[in-house]
């Protein structure tokens, strides 16, 4: 399993447009150091470091299939600048725009293309991500839904993936396990989420080779929500930002309770102060990993 992180930030990505804040500036034009820290990753920055929206591909090198984990906006700029194959399948996580609105890259690119989401009815919207799915892009012939139950696992692409709720109010949201039956490798995938990640789920994610977790903000700026932060550790350090998603401690205690073997904060926001905002678990676009 070969995983490629196309997209790792929040809705506006870093560098955000129109934005001179120290981090967008940071990422535009990276220091020696960082340069160098990022080069180490196996992803070369020479024109400056990306997170775009959020996606993720997965190549089974068993089958040659590729399954995608969400669809982001940035698809054509995603599959443009990175050495991936297009898509055979995709999931997708919630209906927010930065998850879903790159579906439409569909057009005249995939000739047959899956998408698998779950069946359960959100109060909010009346319907199932699988069915606003299916209505939106209902003028897709490539564009197939197939709407799954959370907790049963489904194959596609050679995979066995699991959906699973997560807490990312008001919409309903889900992360999900992708696991390999030849090999045994997992990637898990917290999904949007606040800390609070019913158990049941969590025994879903745990013990994954590689766990990609939302952090969107350390604990620090909490202070500026509206709502400020929830789930605090024994130190008093919240685990949420809000009530959406989790804090990068949040992200990181999560990885420690999911005995994931290697941890990367993914859906950064550009908030972060420059000279933390790029530290090594904090994950860039390009990263590879082989499970």
């Amino acid at each position: 399993m070969e995983v490629t992180l196309l997209g790792t930030g929040d809705t506006t990505g870093t560098p955000t447009p129109g934005c001179s804040c120290d981090t967008c500036e940071r990422a535009r034009s990276p220091d020696d150091a960082l340069r160098e820290r990022i080069r180490g990753r196996g992803v070369d920055p020479s024109g400056g470091i990306e997170r775009t929206r959020f996606s993720v591909h997965v190549h089974n090198e068993r089958t040659g299939e590729a399954l995608l984990v969400d669809a982001s906006p940035d698809f054509r700029h995603q599959f443009l600048h990175r050495d991936v194959a297009l898509p055979d399948a995709a999931v997708v996580s919630h209906i927010h725009f930065d998850h879903l609105d790159g579906l439409g890259n569909a057009y005249r690119l995939l000739a047959d293309f899956p998408v698998y989401a779950a069946d359960e009815t959100d109060p909010q919207t009346d319907e199932s991500v699988a069915e606003t799915v299916r209505r939106r892009y209902d003028y897709l012939d490539a564009v197939t839904v197939s709407a799954e139950s959370p907790f049963e696992s489904f194959e596609t692409c050679g995979f066995e993936v699991t959906l699973v709720p997560v807490e990312h109010p008001p919409l309903v949201c889900y992360g999900l396990a992708i696991e390999d039956p030849e090999t045994g490798a997992k990637l898990s995938l917290s999904g949007d989420t606040s800390y609070g990640i019913p158990e049941d789920s969590r025994d879903v994610l745990a013990d994954p080779d590689l766990l990609l977790a939302d952090g969107i903000v350390t604990a620090d700026l909490c202070e500026h929500h509206p709502l400020g932060g929830r789930h605090e550790d024994p130190d008093g350090v919240p685990r949420t930002f809000g009530t959406k998603h989790m804090t990068v401690e949040g992200a990181r205690a999560l990885g420690a309770d999911l005995d994931a073997d290697e941890t990367r904060i993914v859906h950064l926001a550009h908030f972060i102060p420059a000279d933390a905002a790029f530290a090594d678990d904090m994950a860039v676009d390009g990263e590879r990993f082989e499970l």
